[in-house]
């Protein structure tokens, strides 16, 4: 009886209508949506590191997009600010998409190189030179190309740096020469096979003249003596009793001491720190010179815009080179 009589009670309750009282809000239904949160914009720095993840995506699209948008929020930083993320931290996830299938992506990825500033990237100049090898030596030609453009860049913001480094200097060169097809040997059986390919047919002549302007760049490069120049204006501003200052300054560089290789592996010839001009010479003139001017003499009897870039790389060896027989 009880029960019965509750159950009357609720149902009339359904129906009374609620008195309001002055300076009372209505009571909210029990079924009511709290409608009151508030929804949070990513942050800059979140969405940076978002398409950073987003690179190893398998969709072309999306990773040419991620890097897009990485040069974009790296070029309109504002002055002076950090990166949103260390260049340390940025290259090992970038650099593998120098060896990409994708033609757009690697374009992508040669536009946010450049927007890195090139202070930072002088200190990793051996880890992107790395995979810059891997991409002249690439059985597919368009990635071939494409890593020629990143050794020019590379030859134009670090090219001191680029020489110097481990195997920077033999490596590349013997890298380039078997891209050229060019052997190391000087003989008649090693010059019968002729030229290496460079893919589709007419494109030949484009892919080796971007080749001989990545020799032409690296070369420039090894025939520099930044130390001279610096002993030249230090003679200019100071003059005597300074004489030779740079020479005893501190070294600018983060690993001065890199090439006496204290804790690492013993190096061998091709993986030796080549710091000194005269000694780039004597590598280049011992072992390279003789098959890179027979392959310049191949490639100018080609004529138009080959020989004209052969023509090229061959002054700067002869203007790189007029000094090394007097220090022999």
């Amino acid at each position: 009886m009880g029960s019965s009589a509750k159950r009357k009670k609720d149902k009339k309750k359904d129906f009374q209508k609620s008195k309001l009282k002055v300076g009372k809000a209505r009571p909210k239904p029990a079924n009511l949506t709290n409608t009151s949160f508030t929804s949070k914009s990513p942050s800059a720095t979140s969405q940076f590191s978002h398409h950073v993840s987003l690179l190893t995506s398998r969709t072309d699209s999306q990773r040419r997009d991620s890097l897009s948008y990485l040069t974009t929020a790296i070029s309109t930083r504002p002055t002076n600010a950090p990166l949103q993320q260390p260049v340390s931290v940025l290259l090992p996830k970038i650099l593998p998409l120098t060896l990409d299938g994708s033609h757009g992506i690697r374009t992508q990825l040669l536009k946010l190189l450049r927007a890195l500033p090139t202070d930072d990237m002088e200190d990793h100049v051996e880890q992107v030179l790395l995979y810059i090898r891997a991409g002249i030596t690439h059985l597919a030609s368009d990635i071939r190309t494409s890593a020629m453009d990143m050794l020019m860049w590379a030859s134009d913001f670090a090219g001191n740096a680029l020489v110097s480094c481990p195997g920077g200097w033999v490596k590349t060169l013997k890298s380039l020469m078997a891209a050229q097809g060019w052997p190391l040997e000087i003989t008649t059986s090693a010059w019968s096979s002729g030229k290496a390919s460079f893919g589709k047919p007419g494109s030949d002549g484009k892919a080796m003249v971007k080749s001989l302007n990545a020799l032409a760049s690296l070369l420039r490069a090894g025939f520099d003596d930044p130390l001279q120049q610096d002993l030249e204006e230090g003679h200019m501003v100071h003059g005597f009793p300074l004489v030779d200052t740079a020479l005893h300054l501190v070294s600018k560089k983060s690993n001065g001491f890199a090439y006496l290789n204290l804790f690492g592996p013993p190096r061998d010839e091709e993986s030796q720190m080549y710091e000194d001009k005269e000694k780039r010479q004597e590598v280049f003139q011992r072992r390279f010179q003789g098959s890179i001017e027979r392959g310049l003499e191949s490639a100018k009897q080609e004529g138009g815009e080959v020989g004209r870039a052969a023509a090229g790389v061959q002054k700067i060896i002869s203007e790189g080179m007029n000094d090394y027989d007097a220090l022999s």
